[in-house]
């Protein structure tokens, strides 16, 4: 446990030992979306859908989908790799407490159907059985509610309805508390613009894994963007040719938070994590034993 001391904010501990360029690029770059750095990756899910179907076939009472591997995937990157779970607010660098991912999910099937915030903190323990659960369990919710909104959705709506001019002075109010760190937890509590990890499943609307900029407000570092799985001939490791099951992933990151080496290290984690889908049955805390090369 790590006691909170003075400059911590409630989300996460200042980063004191930083080195002095990173230290200097939080005031030459303070806006998140001057340091974005994109990454973009195809990954063989071959294996993880292999993965699923014999999933499915031993417990069909788990809905467990491709969506709910990568939220696991990225859980378990974020626990094994601390530096991606920081981030630079206030000018200065912090390191989360715990782990947390966020997406966004329609209220109804249709076009016209609003869209609702679900922000998920796994337990240490947690396997790909329990993430899925949550997320089914969170996405029922919303849905059966129908237009109702809750939590972080309910007070945007009523911002919405502000005039424009009172808006605007509740908004930088808003900001400079931001800044400092000392926003009231109703404005930040279920906030993706606060997960470690915020994802989106464009693959669900069959749409390619697209480059999604990063948010200067809120403490958010870490965009992902999963396209649509299809078939795709690769060149495997023995030389020969095959058609196999693709998924691109897009990730957006603040640079400042890391260096690309660190990036591109974690990245390859991921892709690990994925083509061995049998690591998702192990808990968040037991490390996935990956030799980085």
């Amino acid at each position: 446990m790590y006691k909170r001391r003075w400059g911590d904010r409630r989300d996460g501990r200042w980063v004191r030992e930083m080195k002095g360029l990173n230290t200097i690029l939080g005031h030459l770059l303070p806006n998140r979306t001057d340091c974005e750095v994109f990454l973009n990756e195809k990954l063989d899910a071959t294996e993880l859908v292999n993965y699923l179907e014999q999933k499915r076939l031993d417990n069909p009472d788990i809905r467990l989908t491709l969506f709910h591997c990568f939220v696991t995937a990225f859980a378990r990157m974020v626990n094994e790799r601390p530096l991606m779970n920081r981030f630079v607010q206030g000018r200065r660098t912090y390191e989360r407490y715990e782990t947390s991912l966020a997406f966004v999910a329609k209220r109804q099937f249709s076009e016209k159907a609003e869209e609702s915030l679900i922000f998920l903190i796994p337990k240490s323990t947690d396997t790909v059985t329990d993430i899925a659960k949550k997320i089914v369990g969170d996405v029922k919710d919303i849905r059966e509610k129908g237009n109702e909104t809750g939590g972080i959705d309910n007070i945007v709506d009523a911002l919405a309805k502000l005039p424009r001019p009172i808006l605007m002075f509740i908004i930088k109010i808003i900001r400079i508390m931001d800044y400092w760190g000392i926003n009231p937890r109703f404005l930040t509590d279920g906030d993706p613009n606060y997960a470690s990890v915020f994802i989106t499943n464009l693959g669900s609307i069959k749409c390619p894994a697209v480059y999604h900029h990063l948010n200067n407000y809120g403490t958010n570092s870490i965009m992902v963007a999963i396209g649509t799985l299809h078939d795709e001939e690769l060149v495997m490791p023995d030389g020969h040719k095959e058609i196999r099951k693709v998924v691109e992933i897009g990730a957006t990151l603040d640079e400042r938070i890391a260096d690309g080496f660190y990036f591109a290290r974690s990245l390859k984690l991921v892709k690990h994590i994925l083509s061995h889908p049998e690591l998702l049955d192990v808990p968040l805390n037991v490390n996935s034993g990956f030799a980085y090369e």
